[in-house]
């Protein structure tokens, strides 16, 4: 065999590994568009499904109309092509993940598909419970601490009693921002409650520890903190519940990591790789560490 053959052999699984990449982005785009094409032709329920929130908001207040206006001509049509973006994605997201799976699988031992297995499962579930905790229970907060900022007001006039006239403040939001406002918590949550997945997968992988992450836990509580601030409206009761659940995430992914690493020692030790170091229960040795720690370096005690 010539020194070109043997380029060419080895070539031949990339172009085939290449084909079948092609295969899966073809098919997951158009599960994708599909989505999209659903989701336009039903744009009004969903959008009227988001709208939920702000509507019980101001209906506590006492506004019977929770309407929203289009500022600019095209607004309306961009509003459209949004909720049609994030529905779509969700709509076939379980496909999507599916092909990836399909991809990736045949290159992992039985081990490791069933080590990545439940992450990519745990993956969109968790998402969908990070969205739906904020659309539930994050933006009736948020919104309702935005309405707190009105201010009825008189019509200036005639008829308006001198000095007892007062410039109203009324909510006329804007679909298209209002859409996007939500659709921040929702992702940003989503994406928040993705930290023990990821982390357990890191801790799999042996890339982080237990131990590290409790080290680091103080820089954790100010990263989580600042992004409580960035993420949430400047609203403290909302900032709070945000930096309780991430770091209730955080701690709870130190405890999958450390899991994790428990039964991998149990693994190492049935296979007789894991050293139990029996050699440092010696009663001398543990004798001469304890002069050593209490500065007698071996100094006779009775003097």
């Amino acid at each position: 065999m010539t020194k070109q053959d043997e380029i060419d052999d080895s070539s031949a699984p990339l172009i085939e590994h290449l084909a079948e990449l092609r295969t899966r982005l073809i098919h997951s785009v158009v599960a994708f568009i599909l989505g999209m094409i659903i989701c336009f032709t039903v744009w009004n329920p969903i959008f009227n499904f988001l709208t939920h929130p702000l509507c019980s908001a101001m209906a506590e207040r006492g506004h019977e109309d929770c309407g929203l206006i289009l500022i600019r001509l095209q607004e309306g049509f961009f509003v459209a092509v949004s909720i049609s973006l994030m529905g779509g994605l969700m709509l076939s997201f379980p496909y999507i993940a599916y092909q990836l799976w399909r991809f990736v699988a045949p290159g992992l031992y039985k081990s490791e598909k069933g080590a990545f297995l439940p992450f990519l499962l745990a993956s969109p579930f968790m998402f969908f419970l990070g969205a739906g905790f904020a659309f539930y229970m994050v933006t009736p907060l948020a919104f309702d601490f935005f309405l707190g900022f009105q201010q009825p007001g008189t019509i200036l006039g005639d008829s308006a009693p001198e000095g007892n006239a007062v410039a109203g403040i009324a909510f006329q939001g804007s679909a298209q921002e209002y859409l996007s406002l939500t659709i921040k918590f929702i992702v940003a949550f989503g994406l928040c409650f993705q930290l023990p997945v990821l982390l357990t997968l890191m801790g799999k992988a042996g890339i982080v520890s237990s131990e590290g992450l409790a080290n680091v836990r103080k820089y954790a509580v100010v990263g989580i903190l600042i992004l409580a601030a960035l993420v949430t409206p400047p609203d403290v009761i909302t900032q709070i519940i945000l930096f309780v659940v991430v770091y209730g995430l955080y701690e709870i992914s130190i405890f999958l990591v450390r899991r994790v690493e428990t039964k991998r020692e149990e693994k190492l030790r049935a296979e007789g790789y894991y050293d139990d170091e029996e050699d440092f229960d010696d009663p001398l040795i543990k004798e001469f560490d304890e002069d050593l720690a209490s500065g007698t370096d071996g100094e006779d005690k009775s003097k």
